[in-house]
């Protein structure tokens, strides 16, 4: 008996689909990696906590005249939280009947960008709670006061260091500013941003941010950390991945209950090194 007009089978989905969105979350990621500043994603097995700490110098010793012993100066890194590092599953099922019903762009593709959107939307969750550990602050009566305040601590933090100031700012704190200048903005993973803010440095624009507290950090004191999932897990899953494992993804065919199953695996972590060096600022009018 012949097969169905427009009939999905196995040979459909296997790797052809999966590796179309793997290498396009996979693009995105690389992608934010370079407005971030992060150069390089940490491989770590899942189930690794991730480590912030602060630096303080504890002591400050007197200058002491020629010949003299130099008394120490003490600096101490202290941990400040920590972050496990999990592998995180997702699994949709499209239904034949589905399929029949919209065709298989809207039942399978569409929904499955849809799913691909949640695996962005737990990255920046997550990237952004850790960046509400800073502990550094700047207030001013403005948006472009309290960035500039901000702009003088990261100076001030990082003296003597060659940095890129990178903030992150909620859509209304920046709105009346983007209604009267000519700038462009840029998208990548979910994430709007600016080069050049003001002259600043890069602003990333997000409701995730609260209204009126923009914070800043230097894109150099950003980090990344992944578990792979093109190893034993993508095996065993049948996975289809890049070299990196960044993201794992397959389809088959469930024909106890004829639908068709996605399934897609990440482990993806952005996080600031020290706390000590995110500095969140807050817009008061009566700074």
């Amino acid at each position: 008996m012949a097969v169905t007009a427009n009939t999905i089978v196995s040979a459909d989905l296997a790797p052809a689909i999966s590796v179309d969105f793997t290498s396009r979350i996979v693009k995105n990621i690389s992608e934010l990696q370079s407005v971030l500043g992060v150069s390089d994603l940490i491989p770590l097995s899942a189930g690794t906590d991730v480590r912030f700490y602060k630096m303080t110098q504890v002591n400050t010793p007197a200058q002491v005249a020629e010949g003299e012993v130099i008394p120490l100066t003490e600096i101490k890194r202290e941990l400040v939280g920590t972050k496990s590092l999990t592998l995180q599953k997702y699994r949709k099922v499209t239904t034949a009947e589905a399929i029949q019903k919209v065709g298989r762009d809207v039942a399978l593709n569409m929904t499955d960008e849809k799913l691909l959107s949640g695996v962005q939307s737990a990255i920046k969750a997550a990237f952004y709670s850790s960046l509400a550990t800073g502990s550094g602050t700047a207030t001013g009566s403005s948006l472009q006061v309290v960035l500039a305040n901000l702009w003088a601590k990261l100076e001030g933090y990082y003296v003597d260091e060659d940095v890129s100031p990178i903030y992150f700012i909620n859509p209304a704190d920046v709105a009346d500013y983007l209604g009267t200048a000519s700038v462009t903005m840029q998208d990548v993973f979910g994430f709007t941003y600016i080069e050049n803010f003001l002259g600043l440095g890069t602003a990333v624009v997000s409701p995730s941010v609260t209204v009126k507290s923009p914070i800043a950090t230097a894109k150099e004191n950003l980090a990344g950390a992944y578990a792979p999932v093109s190893g034993d897990v993508g095996q065993s899953f049948g996975l289809t991945a890049d070299a990196t494992g960044l993201v794992g993804m397959s389809h088959s065919v469930k024909s106890d209950n004829a639908s068709l199953e996605t399934l897609l695996m990440s482990g993806v972590l952005f996080y600031p090194e020290f706390t000590d060096g995110v500095f969140k600022g807050t817009i008061s009018t009566g700074a």
